[in-house]
């Protein structure tokens, strides 16, 4: 079965199958996206009894946006439903910590299963597609593997196992689109002013890009894997045909209705309506 944005659905997340581990399990500091101290492992003073949040539809104005923009790729209720068999934290209180300790290595796992995926539909190669998919089954064993296991899981070995043949399948639809693409691999960008920059093929992975201004950019397939939009101005920008975007990446970020998105990718709600509906003044057709 697969979501509205062509995922499998097992990497989406399905809060009624899930304990409110998201809701729980990590600590927050008071900022801009979290607006209150939470210690890890204690309930968000929003959970109700029935494990529902109580502002839900109001996660921005009330000063939640970290909560609206998180995804777990489906780990809440692999770990809830899976992982320990459909029990919670609080009918029995002695699994809560490694509860807890699991849900961000199911997650980070999850979020490498799906990245495989979007992989699998960039290439046609034979070859590459056998690795992807022995990737694949490798890391969907170890997601539905028990507790002890995953806690004594090295996920950073796991990436660097896989993040090679992710890379070459990166590389190579961004060099036949554009030889020599540009590469801000990892590239603090934090409030750069990007306005109508040809980053079309750029490699802008890892790149923080926090507060930056890129209304009206060409980002046609780029490549976004891990990249941070937090407060990214995408006002205007062209992203089709951008690689490995989540949709949390986009709720992050600050569009409008003149934004192109990759296919598959909803508009966010809070998203603006630009004027005219031009892209701050870019043709709309692309260049």
């Amino acid at each position: 079965m697969t979501s509205a944005d062509g995922s499998p659905q097992r990497w989406r997340a399905d809060c009624s199958r899930c304990a409110a581990l998201c809701c729980v399990a990590p600590a927050f500091a008071a900022s801009a996206d979290f607006a209150i101290d939470k210690p890890a492992g204690s309930p968000c003073r929003h959970l109700a009894g029935d494990l529902r949040c109580t502002i839900h539809d109001r996660l921005r104005p009330a000063g939640f946006g970290g909560c609206a923009v998180y995804d777990c790729f489906g780990a809440g209720q692999q770990v809830t439903q899976v992982v320990f068999g459909g029990r919670d934290w609080r009918s029995s209180p002695g699994l809560a910590a490694p509860m807890f300790a699991v849900l961000p290595v199911v997650r980070a796992l999850h979020e490498l299963a799906w990245l495989v995926a979007e992989a699998r539909a960039l290439t046609a190669e034979d070859a590459v597609l056998a690795e992807l998919d022995r990737g694949l089954a490798a890391i969907e064993v170890l997601a539905g593997s028990d507790a002890a296991t995953l806690l004594a899981l090295d996920v950073d070995a796991v990436r660097r196992d896989i993040n090679p043949v992710l890379t070459a399948v990166s590389t190579a639809v961004r060099s036949a689109a554009r030889p020599s693409p540009p590469d801000h691999r990892g590239a603090l960008l934090l409030g750069a002013d990007l306005r109508g920059a040809d980053l079309r093929a750029a490699g802008l992975r890892g790149a923080v890009l926090v507060g930056a201004d890129l209304r009206g950019a060409d980002l046609r397939l780029a490549d976004l894997t891990g990249a941070d939009l937090r407060g990214t101005r995408l006002r205007g920008a062209d992203l089709r045909g951008a690689l490995f975007v989540t949709q949390a990446q986009l709720d992050a970020a600050v569009g409008d209705d003149a934004t192109r998105l990759p296919a598959g990718r909803r508009r966010p709600a809070h998203w603006e309506t630009a004027p005219d509906g031009q892209p701050d003044g870019q043709p709309d057709e692309p260049r």
